[in-house]
Formats: structure tokens, C-alpha cells, sequence
């Protein structure tokens, strides 16, 4: 599991950052990427990546502003030209369907895949099956915007092969019965319960990227343990006027935020173009004098997320 960064900035493109969208690339754990935003020209930022479009199975879009959504229609049609041929779902606030289908109609563009829509419109699951949990909830920046939170299923324990081996347990199909937790019966007649050879359930990883938004108690709550949390910062400590006028969030409240949740790690982005050079260090270091696991993304950042196996941060890859 790991987090792209295709676009960092804030309301229109810079020469340093991109607008908005966010890769989570699953690929080991279902050979698929979920795209979070598609703002313009993230399908040029992909190209610099090694992201294949035929792999973003998923979109989900956190508001309709344009910095978010203007990248939809050409992606959506690269991708029908790169092999794409699995059906793409799009997730996102009511009228992602109608400005899709309106671009593409008026284009006359023609897809060799299925698009699937599920337009949100109040919180709660919105997907699941037998890996992933996403769970939504609405935000607060004027317009219908929403967060996400990705929950992983929990990962079944390690079959505990040595202390099987002590009991002359071979390896063999009895294994794969064993480590599903079923009683088995052993050619010599004993009597082997499955549970007693498996070890600890790994805890599944939580990852919460957010939409623009105030800082608001629905934020704490799609962050609560998270292992990563993405969190808009598109102004200093000392803008919280301006960014309360414009349904926008400080760095000291995105940090708060963070904390309050008890997420592992702070990731801020939706940097406004005018913060360049130390301006950022200085976003950065506003963050840590209330959360200290934080970094200012920038476009191409990629974090690997581990498992929870022990007490472990997420990795930075320069």
C-alpha cells in the first residue's frame, strides 16, 4: 500500500505543483490504484510516474470545484486508448455523473469500458468488500465536500510452521486446512485445531484523505487511528480569518486535527503557489509545534504504508 502525489497545489496550476489528485496504489494487495481527485493535467503527471490508467479502477471525487474534477474527462478517455477494458467507478458528490456524461457526450467520446457512478450524498459506506472499508463523511467548505476513510481488512496471523514441525506435522494440503483455522484430523488419529497454529491477526492500515474543507469534528472522526492522514493546508497559522472565509483550513488546524484523531502521521497538502522555498519549512514547522509526524507533500512524494505488524512510522521515498 502506498500514497502517490500527483498534484499538491491549490486552485489552479504552478510551475512546482499541480492541482489536486492523489494515487493510493494497491497493487499488491488487489493489482489496482484508486485515484483520489482528478484535477487538470493529472493525466501528464502520470506519465511521469509509473502508474499504468488501466489500473485506477476506482475514482473518487471529494467536491465538484474545478481543481478537482477538470482532469476527469481526459482521463477517463486516455485510459479507453491504454488497454483500459475493466469497468472504472467513479465516487463522488451529486453531478459528478452529470458533468462526466456531458463532457464525454458533447466530445463524442467513446469508451471501450463500462463507467459505473455512486454519487454520495450522506455519510457512511459508500464500498466494501472482502479487503477494503470506505467510509465517507461531509465536510465543510461550502459546497458538498467529503472525506474518505479507507479501512483494510484485517490480515489472518502467520501459520506458525515450526511449532508444527515439532509435532511431526508435514508439510501438505493439511496445511492450507490448518491455516484456515479448521479442526483436522491427522492420520494418526490426533485431533488438530486449526486456531492454535495460526499467530496475532495483523490489524489492517487506515488511510483518510480529506476534501478542501474548515476544520470540523467529521475530520477527527474519519482520521480517528488512521495510519496516514492527507489534510488540505492552504493557509499559515496566522490566515485563520482568511481561511474561515474561505472554507479553507490553517496548518495549526490541520495539525489539531491530527491529533485529536491519533493518527500516526500527518501528510499537508493543497499548498497555495504563493508559499515557495522556506515559506513551506515554515508550513512545516507550524504543524509540529502542535503534531510532530507531519510533512508538506510535494508532487511525486510516495509513501509506503506498512503493516501494523509492529509500532512503525510511514516512510518517506525521496
Amino acid at each position: 500500500m502506498e500514497l502517490e502525489f500527483l498534484g499538491t497545489g491549490a486552485g489552479v496550476p504552478a510551475k512546482h505543483r499541480n492541482v489536486s489528485s492523489v494515487a493510493l496504489k494497491l497493487l499488491d494487495e488487489c493489482n489496482a490504484v484508486w485515484l483520489f481527485d482528478c484535477g487538470e493535467g493529472t493525466q501528464l503527471q502520470i506519465l511521469k510516474t509509473s502508474i499504468r490508467p488501466r489500473k485506477i479502477e476506482k475514482i473518487f471525487i471529494t467536491h465538484l470545484h474545478g481543481d478537482h474534477i477538470f482532469g476527469l474527462p481526459g482521463l477517463i478517455s486516455s485510459r479507453s486508448f491504454q488497454e483500459g477494458i475493466e469497468p472504472l467507478e467513479i465516487y463522488g458528490p451529486k453531478g459528478v455523473e452529470e458533468w462526466v456524461r456531458t463532457s464525454l457526450r458533447i466530445s463524442k467520446t467513446h469508451l471501450k469500458y463500462p463507467l459505473k457512478f455512486v454519487e454520495v450524498n450522506e455519510d457512511g459506506l459508500i464500498f466494501k468488500d472482502a479487503k477494503f472499508s470506505v467510509f465517507c463523511k461531509k465536510l465543510d467548505h461550502g459546497v458538498d465536500s467529503y472525506g474518505y476513510r479507507v479501512v483494510e481488512a484485517d490480515h489472518i496471523g502467520e501459520l506458525q510452521v515450526e511449532k508444527l514441525a515439532e509435532l511431526g506435522i508435514k508439510p501438505g494440503p493439511v496445511y492450507g486446512k490448518i491455516k484456515n483455522g479448521q479442526t483436522v484430523t491427522l492420520e494418526d488419529g490426533r485431533v488438530i485445531n486449526g486456531k492454535d497454529f495460526i499467530g496475532e491477526t495483523v490489524k489492517g492500515r487506515i488511510v483518510t484523505i480529506l476534501g478542501d474543507t474548515r476544520k470540523t469534528v467529521q475530520s477527527v472522526e474519519l482520521a480517528m487511528n488512521a495510519d496516514v492522514l492527507v489534510h488540505e493546508s492552504t493557509f499559515n497559522k496566522n490566515e485563520a480569518k482568511l481561511a474561515r472565509a474561505y472554507f479553507h483550513s490553517t496548518t495549526h488546524q490541520a495539525a489539531e486535527v491530527a491529533k485529536a484523531a491519533k493518527a500516526k502521521r500527518l501528510l499537508l497538502t493543497h499548498i497555495s503557489a504563493r508559499y515557495l522555498g522556506k515559506d513551506v519549512e515554515n508550513l512545516r514547522n507550524e504543524a509540529r509545534e502542535i503534531f510532530e509526524n507531519v510533512r508538506v507533500v510535494k508532487d511525486f512524494d510516495c509513501y509506503d504504508i506498512p503493516l501494523r505488524k509492529k509500532e512503525t512510522s510511514v516512510e518517506i521515498k525521496e
